[in-house]
């Protein structure tokens, strides 16, 4: 029988990583997700499922929390908000460097600096591009739902330790304290991940120690190393692309929106409909690997695309690069924390491409 419950997104991330049998969870609240570790406080998963949760010092003891349980090839996860992650990004490119499977969740708010507590997706830049130093990616997983908050736990932890690489799940405000019903699954047994191949189990007779680490002072070996991560990147862009068409089909204008942006533009798209205007929506739901290759087929029989963001502009970069020269793309956004209204969008969607 389904189990549904009614629940916020955070609540639905914390109990995903329940339900996903993470072993370890590590953290320190900050808004708008601190309900993420107030839910799980007050589950107690340790009694559930032997699950640890520990509340750190601050965000950079928490991802390094992280980056020594992944170490032993458990499920582990870190949450935060935008400047908690700022604050771990040299972490997470550690983890990144060491190659350890891991997940961080940010639910986005309004900035620079310490910006507002409301919602924004001003983290797009920092998140598909490399936030911390180095070479490195990360999968991005954008969620548009609170149902899509519960599943990409499992998702994200798969994904993980398919490439060992950190995968971040990035919500913003909106979708974190927003309710829906959501469909639970049964619980994943904890325990299932362990492989001594490469994890910190101690040296045993079949053969010698392993080392984690991301320092390497030989300049050739850290080439090869890095090689190596390039093509791991290269068969996560190729395999792990994931994206949603709405109304695609005979549509003569698209938006491009993810998270909660993307929820507004359904409306938005039912409200031009109406007027007689032929848009359609393609929802990135891997921010990266972003998907290029479908954006390109739709766009030669578009008359226009317009990306619509709760930022300045980022995520446009992406789109005018999928689809090159050859058709408009113009940027729709707040900042700051405002959310624009389906009928905002429309008007000023009309305002760039219909109205003279």
């Amino acid at each position: 029988m389904k189990e549904l419950r009614l629940m916020k997104g955070n609540e639905a991330v914390a109990e995903g990583a329940i339900r996903a049998g993470t072993d370890g969870y590590f953290g320190y609240p900050i808004t708008p997700q601190s309900e993420v570790m107030e839910y799980l406080m007050a589950e107690q998963p340790e009694k559930r499922t032997g699950m640890v949760v520990l509340q750190a010092e601050s965000e950079v003891a928490s991802i390094n929390m992280v980056y020594g349980a992944a170490s032993t090839g458990k499920r582990v996860m870190t949450s935060s908000s935008s400047p908690g992650i700022s604050l771990m990004q040299e972490g997470i490119s550690y983890c990144a460097g060491a190659e350890l499977p891991c997940l961080v969740v940010n639910v986005v708010r309004g900035g620079p600096g310490l910006g507002t507590i409301q919602p924004s997706q001003a983290d797009y830049f920092q998140s598909v591009k490399g936030g911390g130093h180095g070479d490195y990616r990360l999968i991005v997983l954008a969620p548009a739902s609170v149902q899509e908050m519960f599943d990409f736990v499992f998702l994200g932890y798969d994904l993980a330790f398919k490439y060992r690489n950190p995968i971040l799940i990035l919500s913003d405000g909106l979708i974190g304290q927003m309710m829906e019903k959501v469909e639970l699954c049964e619980q994943r047994p904890r325990n299932t991940v362990f492989d001594p191949s490469w994890t910190l189990t101690g040296k045993t007779p079949d053969r010698e120690r392993n080392i984690i680490t991301s320092l390497d002072l030989d300049a050739s070996q850290q080439e090869k190393h890095n090689q190596h991560l390039q093509e791991k990147y290269r068969k996560a862009e190729a395999e792990e692309v994931r994206y949603e068409e709405l109304q695609t089909e005979d549509a003569d204008y698209l938006f491009v929106a993810y998270g909660s942006s993307a929820r507004i533009c359904q409306k938005a798209i039912q409200l031009g409909r109406e007027k007689g205007i032929k848009i359609g929506l393609l929802r990135p739901i891997t921010l990266w690997p972003f998907p290029k290759k479908p954006l390109a087929a739709i766009a030669p029989r578009l008359k226009g695309i317009l990306s619509v963001e709760q930022s300045a502009g980022q995520m446009i970069e992406d789109v005018k690069l999928s689809v090159g020269c050859g058709i408009r793309v113009e940027h729709y956004g707040r900042m700051g924390g405002m959310i624009p209204s389906p009928e905002e969008v429309l008007e000023n969607f009309e305002k760039l491409f219909i109205k003279k």
